[in-house]
């Protein structure tokens, strides 16, 4: 079997971390930054060198080509996104898009020819730090959001997406739109700590977690916090301390796969000697499956509803509701050969986090593959991996990707 080139995929990677670098080791490569910009181009010159094509659509989009022997069918297509977040980790997302450069480098190498065309693409604004929400313009392009919704997205200094691509050059003029495709890969470290911990080469990840989000307000009464007795006191914030673990334990009655998250809060007046009147919080549910998701949803309305016990008025706000995904059984069947020829161990994983795959697998056959990271940490500069998992996880997209580019 062939090997990708390790040792250049690693340049490539080390490259690029040089954009947006951090003193902390990290990147902050915001989407259709400066930064961003001269990201993009080095990659499209990285592959006009190789002799590919490279388009643009109008969400700033890029498409890499390596033309097979009949461009009229369906093309095989792979590829993540070279956006970060702030102060991020060199290998989220743009690990997927150069390993996707080097296994078509590695077939220019071997005079490999396929039946269908390869395309490796940058997804623009996977990250949704810098323009809400994430996975914007694969969204787009699969026909969750109209591009006039996305072009309109601004940032906190007011300048929108639209605006933001003209200012980089990256407005292409072809519509942001699927085209048909065979099947799709995506190549992402696992941003999670399972695989190290098990000393597993290569995870296959056959679903993506479903997530839906909330905002709950709970009104209680100001009071002076040395007049008012204990037993007189309607106290938000104790009622949402009670409310955090119960939520925390809606997580646990739906292991392993279910996660329960309050990320945010706050607290009004937000005074040292006045009792809290209000709490306003977050709370994010996620699981691979609906029916528990309406559980856990169920479980928080009844939480909220046991406040009033303490005097407390709780509003809770579905405010995004995000469905699993169930990835496509041939195309993990594909990597799963692949792994296993290799010689890779492995094993059947869901994907807790949101990945642009998961829109295309709306529209086309689509699976990820996953690789270890260090202790699971990731949008962070300490994110990191080794060059060995960096090329175990590259050969496994190779051959998946060869697989299907070779059907006809």
């Amino acid at each position: 079997m062939i090997r990708v080139n390790a040792e250049r995929l690693w340049s490539t990677l080390e490259r690029m971390a040089q954009i947006g670098g951090t003193p902390g080791g990290g990147v902050t490569r915001l989407a259709l930054s400066e930064e961003d910009r001269v990201a993009r181009n080095l990659l499209r010159d990285w592959a006009l060198e190789a002799g590919f094509s490279c388009d643009v659509d109008s969400m700033g989009n890029m498409f890499i080509r390596r033309a097979g022997k009949n461009s009229a069918l369906p093309p095989v297509m792979t590829g993540s996104h070279v956006d970060s977040q702030p102060l991020g980790g060199n290998y989220d997302g743009i690990y997927g898009v150069l390993a996707g450069l080097e296994l078509l480098r590695t077939l220019n190498d071997n005079q490999v020819e396929t039946e269908r065309d390869i395309v490796l693409v940058n997804w623009t604004n996977e990250e949704g730090a810098r323009f809400a929400p994430a996975m914007l313009s694969s969204g787009v392009w699969t026909g969750q959001f109209s591009e006039a919704y996305a072009h309109a997205r601004a940032d906190s200094a007011g300048v929108t997406v639209g605006e933001a691509l003209e200012s980089i050059g990256y407005r292409g003029e072809q519509p942001a739109q699927a085209f048909p495709i065979h099947a799709c890969y995506e190549l992402h470290i696992e941003q999670g700590p399972i695989l190290e911990e098990e000393a597993t080469d290569i995870g296959l990840v056959r679903a993506a977690m479903g997530q839906r989000w909330f905002t709950l307000t709970l009104d209680g009464f100001a009071a002076h916090a040395g007049t008012t007795p204990m037993g007189s006191r309607r106290d938000a914030l104790t009622a949402f301390a009670e409310l955090a673990l119960r939520v925390e334990d809606i997580g646990y009655q739906h292991e392993p796969d279910g996660r329960a998250t309050i990320g945010m809060a706050e607290i009004t007046p937000n005074s040292r000697n006045v009792v809290p009147s209000r709490v306003v919080c977050s709370v994010e549910f996620r699981h691979p499956q609906s029916e528990a998701l309406e559980a856990m949803e169920s479980a928080l309305h009844r939480a909220a509803e046991s406040l009033r016990a303490r005097g407390i008025a709780a509003n809770v706000e579905r405010i995004f509701d995000y469905a699993p995904i169930t990835f496509d059984a041939g195309c993990l069947a594909r990597s799963e050969k692949a792994a296993a020829e290799l010689g890779y161990s492995m094993k059947s994983m869901v994907s807790g986090a949101g990945h642009d795959t998961c829109y295309i697998s709306k529209v086309a056959p689509a699976s990820m593959i996953f690789i270890p990271c260090e202790k699971g940490i990731s949008h962070n500069e300490a994110e990191n991996i080794l060059p060995s998992w960096s090329e175990k996880g590259a050969n496994v997209l190779l051959h998946s990707v060869l697989a299907a580019a070779r059907e006809r």
